[in-house]
């Protein structure tokens, strides 16, 4: 699944350890997230477009329905 965080992370200049501890989760996950090799789970989705105060589909693209 395509998104953003890597651009919204730099934005912010927070490492992929900040974001990993603000939501729970290991720095390991962010990075596999980020290079799209992992899709995260619900929740986890909406903790992250709950930090960056944005919509789910705002940071992530699913495949080609938004081709």
């Amino acid at each position: 699944m395509k998104n953003r965080i890597r651009v919204l992370r730099a934005e912010k200049k927070w490492t992929q350890e900040d974001l990993a501890e603000a939501i729970g989760v290991s720095r390991q996950t962010i990075n596999a997230i980020e290079k799209e090799k992992f899709d995260p789970s619900l929740p986890t989705a909406f903790r992250i477009a709950n930090l960056f105060e944005c919509t789910i589909e705002d940071i992530f693209q699913f495949g080609e329905l938004n081709s």
